[in-house]
């Protein structure tokens, strides 16, 4: 899969002003943080000042990166100094092409194994430590980060409150055998399936949740997607409006947003799901910092910070 490069937005200008006051740096955790069946690599970015109760933000890299390419390619550790919360960078263990396991049947699965596990892991031993927010727990990635959002979105909706994933693909679209499978019929956008089926595979994840609460989701896709064709975006549209019981028609749409020539589409009197796409964007997609601190709320220290959430009962593992 090919590197993602991260273009600056409009929070850029804002970003290089903070960052002349940044002290905190990336940290990589090497004590035992829990079950990492895979050994997959464990980046920490704490702010100098933390919010109380700090929100998480996890933020997995793209096929050939790493957790420090991720780290310097968008604003959010930038961000996180400015309003308090926690970044966590994983870092693939995959040394072939840095690719995240998002095709074995254990990553797959609530607490099976695979990447998705020792992600799992840092995440809860992140909220333990730092007395982090529990219901403010985020994930947001581009490319095999974004495939790696829908399976921590899928696999843990115990764990995550919402995601927002940047070309990518449906949760269970790559399985196979093997923890680096790489599915060339997926990525053509040759695997689809009716919502309720697309659905199924998420349930199948974590037997016995249930539908009573599920994280939201947001994501984005270039109609010229070269590595990832742009019917996976219409697939992911099916397989999330299933999940969450909408429709697959969205209540609205707005054109130029967050860009010129991208669309967003809401689906859901709650806006439980979005998806923006972009006319013309190759797999190089575009990052959109201001679009997701604002669908994960990340910008909110004070009060309530959770009040999208609010209203439906959550269940823990």
């Amino acid at each position: 899969m090919m590197l993602i490069k991260l273009f600056p937005t409009a929070l850029t200008v804002l970003a290089g002003a903070l960052a002349a006051t940044q002290a905190a740096s990336l940290q990589k955790v090497t004590e035992d943080f829990g079950p990492n069946p895979r050994n997959v690599g464990f980046y920490i970015y704490v702010p100098d000042t933390l919010a109380p109760r700090p929100p998480i933000l996890v933020n997995p890299h793209w096929c050939h990166g790493d957790a420090q390419a991720c780290h310097a390619g968008s604003q959010y550790a930038t961000l996180a100094s400015r309003y308090g919360f926690i970044v966590i960078y994983p870092d693939s263990p995959n040394a072939a092409d840095k690719c995240w396991d998002v095709s074995s049947n254990r990553t797959l699965t609530h607490d099976g194994g695979g990447d998705s596990l020792g992600i799992a892991s840092m995440v809860r031993w992140t909220l333990e430590k730092y007395g982090g927010d529990r219901d403010r727990v985020f994930v947001t990635g581009v490319s095999s980060g974004a495939m790696m959002t829908s399976v921590l979105v899928g696999a843990y909706p115990d764990l995550f409150a919402a995601g927002s994933a940047f070309a990518g693909v449906p949760f269970g679209c790559f399985a196979g055998e093997g923890y680096g499978t790489w599915s060339d019929a997926c990525a053509k956008g040759q695997v689809r399936h009716a919502g309720s089926e697309w659905a199924e595979m998420v349930r199948a994840a974590y037997p016995g949740y249930g539908d009573e609460w599920r994280p939201k989701m947001q994501i984005f896709h270039g109609t010229a997607d070269e590595v990832l064709d742009y019917v996976n975006f219409g697939e992911e549209v099916k397989q999330w409006t299933s999940v969450l019981g909408l429709g697959e028609t969205p209540v609205s749409t707005t054109a130029d947003t967050p860009v010129p020539g991208w669309t967003k589409s809401v689906y859901g009197s709650t806006g439980w799901f979005e998806a923006y796409s972009a006319a013309g964007v190759s797999h190089n997609i575009q990052n959109q910092e201001a679009v997701v601190m604002k669908w994960f709320d990340l910008a909110c220290t004070a009060g309530d910070c959770y009040k999208w959430g609010h209203g439906s009962p959550r269940m823990r593992s």
